[in-house]
């Protein structure tokens, strides 16, 4: 899909980046949607509730025997998230950690995990405080680095987990690069490229050699605060085989409803995402400008030390913006205790703008030392712009920084 880069004459926001994945919006709203899979021929995929399916006779089904091993509602969401993600295969599962747990059950004691030091809290509660705990050998190291991930794997490496752009430090890992390293150090280590923050319109970890890409669908794959779920997608028959027998033992599966809502939601997938780069990038320059502000971390602006990267890899910027307001921890909670528009809450990716606080609520379970060296200190917030109005988002951040610094104008 190509895009209109100029506007009266100016360049937006998707100058630069990567061209837009052909055929998007069309395989969102009718990939795994098609009528004729329904006796009713249904345009929108009903909600199948049923959590067992009648056979003709015993081990005699017509694709269906028990809910958690398969759904109707679910194999349509399935479907069109692996058409998204240039992908054979898509699961879902019940959440983002679900994902995570039922990707890492791939593994057995002994052997060896690396996974990118800046990485969503609860991943890194997971791997490094119940993984561990299992016989799993896990080790970080800064993947932003090539040298760095190549002295960190071993004889046991197994997996190698990586997350771009990070949370919430807005690092940007090299997809391809990190996954030539792993494969030339073992060709059987699986790279695994947690998506979230991108979702599959912005970047496809498939096409740059990871081997899984997972998300939390809570965010801006559903993209309406209202599911908890995660996905994964493959290309490869082997781990496909072994994700689903281990969906189902597990049984981390989400809700028919759930599948029906993410489902919906992908259907405006690309429409959110281009809506959340705009407002994020004129965010992110208001931001950069205020003098109250230390310093903004942005992928989309000049100022990124990745943003070549960023737009060689990506076909745009989600709508996270993390910023160091200028002071101590006073100031930063005078600035999130006076937004208005934004609301002091976890999560992103939603339709609504979210504010937090990382070091004390997202990235609390991650060791005061380690928080020290990835730069989550009282004053870095992070914000997730939501699809408001552009000129109402700049006044919130205006008069919310007025309220944490008075004297600075």
């Amino acid at each position: 899909m190509e895009r209109n880069h100029t506007k009266n004459g100016v360049a937006d926001v998707f100058d630069g980046f990567s061209t837009a994945f052909k055929s998007f919006a069309t395989d969102a709203i009718h990939v795994g949607q098609e009528p004729e899979q329904w006796k009713s021929m249904a345009v929108v995929p009903p909600i199948s509730l049923s959590t067992t399916f009648k056979q003709t006779g015993p081990g005699q089904h017509a694709g269906f025997e028990y809910s958690r091993s398969g759904n109707p509602t679910r194999n349509c969401l399935e479907k069109a998230v692996a058409a998204l993600d240039g992908a054979k295969y898509s699961l879902a599962l019940a959440s983002g950690l679900a994902a995570t747990v039922t990707i890492t059950h791939m593994l057995k004691a002994g052997d060896g995990i690396v996974c990118m030091d800046d990485v969503y809290g609860g991943t890194n509660r997971y791997f490094q405080r119940i993984a561990a705990e299992v016989g799993l050998d896990v080790s970080l190291a800064d993947c932003t680095k090539p040298e760095k991930l190549k002295s960190a794997l071993k004889p046991n490496t197994k997996l190698v987990w990586i997350e771009t752009p990070t949370n919430p430090t807005m690092k940007v890992v090299d997809i391809k690069a990190c996954s030539d390293i792993c494969h030339d150090h073992d060709k059987n280590i699986v790279v695994v490229v947690d998506n979230t923050f991108m979702s599959a319109y912005f970047q496809r970890p498939l096409a740059l050699g990871a081997d899984v890409c997972m998300y939390s669908a809570t965010k801006y794959m559903n993209g309406h605060s209202d599911v908890v779920m995660g996905l994964i997608s493959v290309n490869r028959d082997d781990l496909h085989d072994r994700l689903r027998f281990l969906q189902n033992a597990l049984g981390g599966v989400p809700s028919p409803f759930d599948c029906y809502l993410c489902n919906r939601g992908l259907k405006t997938l690309h429409l959110r995402m281009e809506q959340h780069f705009k407002n994020a990038m004129a965010a992110a320059k208001y931001l950069e400008a205020d003098p109250r502000v230390e310093r903004v971390i942005f992928p989309g602006l000049p100022s990124h030390p990745q943003h070549e990267l960023m737009k060689r890899q990506c076909t745009g910027c989600p709508g996270m913006i993390t910023f160091y307001i200028k002071g101590n921890l006073e100031h930063a909670s005078a600035f999130l205790s006076n937004l208005k528009l934004f609301a002091v809450a976890e999560s992103l990716g939603g339709y609504e703008s979210l504010a937090e606080h990382p070091a004390i609520m997202t990235h609390a379970s991650v060791p005061e030392k380690e928080r020290k060296v990835l730069g989550i200190s009282d004053t870095l917030i992070r914000l997730s712009v939501g699809l408001e109005d552009e000129a109402d988002i700049i006044e919130d951040l205006y008069q919310a920084l007025n309220a944490a610094h008075p004297k600075i104008k």
